[in-house]
């Protein structure tokens, strides 16, 4: 199932035939469709009537908000926190901004639903984010291998290309990228976070990645430094002139040929 949302495309792919209504008629992907579009609808900044909006044009007051956008609010001020200030909902030019989590809270609700339903051996894709459940086949590897979900990182300089694949294994079950080379310069960033055009952050948990990817494109290498003593991840980053850099495990373990 491909669908548009918050700006970009959503995907969702199974490992058997998509998932029908239940017997009691409920249908999981019609649910899944209805939490973004209510996600998008209270926290898109590009809607006049959205929440956050009316919070950001004074219209409405943030201490009565309601228990989404307070939760929401309440997560990224925690990530604020962990990242040394370097993730915030705050934005220079004084808007909230919450575009930071919920893209990510999208993907975990799907996989909750999913979950809650019953359904097994997922791939839930939303702007290049991706969180993984089980397997995509029995063996579709050459070695015979157990077949895993896999990722690909497309190379920021030329974007027909990957840098390489990442499989889903162990507690690695998402991969999240921040980057300039399809939005632009749409993360606020520090004076010291270098020349980085790309960073990929692969977790046990989509919010984690994604919220990590964005801090170290904001941070740079002193941000790096601190998630990855911090957090047990996985990073890979893209420079200007194309150098790249990634933690050894990922090097090690994970990297395989692009295919």
């Amino acid at each position: 199932m491909v669908f548009s949302t918050m700006g970009t495309m959503a995907s969702l792919r199974f490992r058997a035939a998509p998932p029908g209504p239940d017997r009691s008629g409920v249908d999981v992907l019609q649910a899944i469709r209805d939490d973004f579009e209510q996600l998008e609808q209270r926290f898109s900044l590009y809607r006049a009537d959205s929440e956050i909006s009316r919070i950001n044009d004074g219209t409405q007051r943030l201490t009565r908000a309601s228990a989404p956008m307070l939760a929401a609010y309440e997560l990224a001020l925690r990530w604020r926190d962990d990242t040394a200030g370097v993730f915030t909902p705050h934005r220079p030019d004084g808007l909230l901004d919450l575009s930071g989590v919920v893209k990510a809270l999208a993907i975990e609700d799907a996989g909750r639903l999913l979950r809650e339903a019953g359904v097994r051996d997922w791939l839930v894709t939303v702007g290049g984010d991706t969180l993984s459940d089980g397997q995509e086949g029995e063996a579709n590897l050459p070695d015979g291998t157990p077949g895993v979900w896999t990722a690909g990182i497309v190379d920021p300089l030329d974007r027909s290309a990957l840098l390489c694949v990442v499989p889903f294994t162990g507690d690695w079950r998402a991969i999240a990228t921040s980057g300039t080379s399809e939005r632009g310069e749409h993360i606020w960033r520090r004076p010291e976070s270098g020349d980085l055009v790309q960073v990929s952050v692969l977790a046990a948990d989509i919010v984690t990645a994604d919220v990590l990817a964005t801090a170290i494109l904001a941070g740079g290498a002193e941000t790096l430094n601190l998630v990855t003593e911090r957090w047990d991840i996985d990073v890979l980053t893209v420079d200007a002139s194309g150098g790249l850099a990634m933690t050894p495990r990922l090097r090690e373990r994970y990297l395989a040929a692009a295919r």
